[in-house]
């Protein structure tokens, strides 16, 4: 066969599958995926767009919306049990500032990964304590009605609460737990990781089959669990700080730049260094997955003046991601495929104001281009839309 024939059938097999896909014939068509299976959503922090993040009644929303896992931040008590919460400060997310009999315990300049804080922190309060305070919601934008209504979870709970509902309405339904902070925890004698591997013992998971994922930001703290035996699916965190919306590129600050494992030791790669061939190797050595923040997936860039100021394209007085377009993806799900490494990347949300402008406001649209794409899953403050969108790109492939 020639060169030209050869493309002329190449291009008459294009059509017919275009075709028969429009047709709703396409039950050929295959996931992109690492694994060949639908996308996962994950509810971030739960249900965290509609109620007060990590609680247990934020869970149980995000699996009433159908999420296919639940994802909790680990931290340390006083007394050494690990419960949900996306910060050490406490402050952040609960309602602690209004409590007068805790007012002694409030910390200034207080050190979390080289970051001074000022608050009150997980690490002065036993689990009774923290029992009595009331989680809050971390965007103003979102509900504040439910406020100091529903308390702070344990992993504990957590995991009896995601079996028994698993069991109830017949789906397997995992969670994504993250050691949050692990070199902070360790140089406070909390260390997290051991406790963990108790935690996923006991319930019977540990096992590359068992529904859990297991996350971190540190690559220490992976390699420390994998050590000590936890054969659950590790997923690398790739951080950033922030985008630098004139040149479309990412901006590493601390304490963002860096793992912080990884500035303790004077190691001075970047978070970038993952994202490489060499580091995407690196992290198959440990890990089974990366979980990196979606622009080093889906760059994001905005339009500048003639005085190289950029533009506020929405008339709205505010430079912000709704003036950036999105730009050319990136190879990095194809690299970490090629590596052997599902992608589940972060964090997708509902507000306009997180969404670029070739969205048109629809966070479905972003959704979809980050599936078609082959994303392994996704996480999402808005779980319902996250499947909604998915439901809608199981149609396009006749699903």
């Amino acid at each position: 066969m020639n060169r030209n024939t050869l493309a002329r059938s190449t291009l008459a097999l294009a059509l017919a599958s275009a075709l028969l896909s429009a047709c709703g014939g396409s039950d050929t068509s295959s996931f992109l995926t690492l694994d060949g299976n639908k996308p996962l959503v994950v509810a971030h922090r739960g249900a965290s767009g509609y109620l007060p993040e990590e609680t247990l009644e934020a869970y149980q929303r995000a699996i009433d919306l159908g999420a296919d896992v639940v994802e909790p931040d680990l931290i340390s008590t006083k007394d050494g049990v690990l419960i949900a919460r996306h910060d050490p400060n406490l402050a952040y997310s609960t309602n602690v500032a209004s409590r007068p009999e805790f007012a002694d315990r409030k910390r200034v300049d207080w050190l979390v990964d080289g970051e001074k804080q000022t608050g009150w922190f997980a690490h002065d309060f036993t689990l009774a304590e923290i029992k009595t305070l009331g989680g809050i919601s971390t965007d103003a934008e979102r509900p504040q009605q439910y406020n100091g209504l529903y308390k702070v979870v344990t992993f504990q709970e957590l995991i009896d609460l995601v079996k028994a509902q698993s069991t109830k309405l017949g789906r397997t339904i995992a969670v994504y737990p993250e050691t949050k902070n692990p070199t902070y925890h360790r140089d406070l004698g909390l260390p997290l990781e051991d406790k963990l591997i108790a935690l996923i013992n006991a319930a019977g998971w540990n096992s590359k089959t068992a529904p859990i994922f297991v996350q971190s930001f540190e690559p220490g703290s992976l390699k420390e669990m994998r050590s000590k035996g936890l054969n659950t699916r590790l997923v690398q965190l790739i951080d950033a700080d922030d985008y630098d919306l004139k040149t479309g590129t990412l901006t590493y600050a601390a304490p963002y730049d860096r793992p912080y494992d990884w500035f303790k030791a004077g190691d001075t790669r970047l978070f970038s260094a993952m994202v490489t061939p060499v580091g995407l190797a690196e992290i198959k050595r440990y890990a089974d997955g990366i979980g990196p923040w979606k622009p080093y997936i889906v760059p994001v860039k905005g339009s500048v003046d003639a005085n190289g100021n950029l533009r506020d394209i929405n008339g709205d007085g505010k430079i912000n991601l709704n003036d950036a377009t999105t730009q050319a993806p990136t190879t990095l799900i194809a690299d970490a495929h090629r590596a052997g490494l599902f992608v589940h990347a972060y964090t997708f949300r509902n507000e306009q104001r997180r969404l670029a402008a070739d969205y048109k406001g629809d966070p479905k649209a972003e959704y979809l281009q980050f599936y078609r794409l082959g994303i392994d899953g996704l996480f999402s403050d808005f779980a319902d839309t996250a499947l909604q969108a998915r439901d809608a790109y199981l149609s396009e492939l006749g699903r």
